[in-house]
């Protein structure tokens, strides 16, 4: 078998085999470079709280609060409850927590729910095990090998890495890394 087709078999068969991999990558890698604009992992929601009664502390106990989260349409993920002051109280939920002021009887609560595929995904991203690693690991050999190889497909004219273009674009994609990694040291 010749060079050349070896190296388009390989570029060919490691792009397919790695394809589910490089999408995986590349969503997480696009959530995770924005953790400052949002969170990638969960969606968070707050809303206003307002008791219609002004109740005391000694009033309160677990029958109150699930009365509370059945006006809230959360009667069945309450976890537990507890008072961090006198005139707080903190509910815990599944998905969430409630806290609200006594004195005041205003509070707010807090939903949070896991990103489908996308928290999935991230999780992949920070390698949670060592089959993982190791697959992860294959994967970028991999990604270094389709990146090689497809520099040598085309065999000549201006789009090889011979040509003008294909020269062109390579030194490109390197010189952009390279220049950013030197603005930010």
């Amino acid at each position: 078998m010749k060079l050349r087709k070896l190296n388009s078999i390989l570029h060919r068969d490691l792009g397919y085999l790695f394809f589910g991999m490089c999408l995986i990558y590349a969503i997480s890698g696009i959530a995770l470079n924005h953790l400052r604009d949002w969170n990638p992992n969960y969606v968070i929601k707050k809303f206003d709280v307002i008791l219609n009664e002004k109740i005391s502390r000694d009033e309160i106990n677990k029958d109150w609060i699930i009365s509370l989260l059945d006006d809230l349409d959360m009667k069945k993920e309450y976890k537990k409850h507890y008072f961090p002051s006198n005139s707080t109280l903190k509910v815990f939920l599944n998905h969430g927590n409630v806290e609200i002021n006594l004195e005041t009887g205003q509070g707010t609560m807090e939903t949070i729910r896991k990103r489908p595929l996308l928290n999935q995904f991230n999780y992949l991203h920070y390698n949670p095990g060592v089959l993982w690693k190791w697959f992860s690991d294959i994967f970028c050999l991999a990604l270094l090998i389709i990146a090689i190889s497809g520099l040598f497909i085309i065999r000549s004219g201006k789009n090889s890495i011979k040509g003008w273009k294909g020269a062109g674009y390579t030194a490109i994609g390197i010189l952009i890394p390279l220049i950013l990694f030197l603005m930010y040291i």
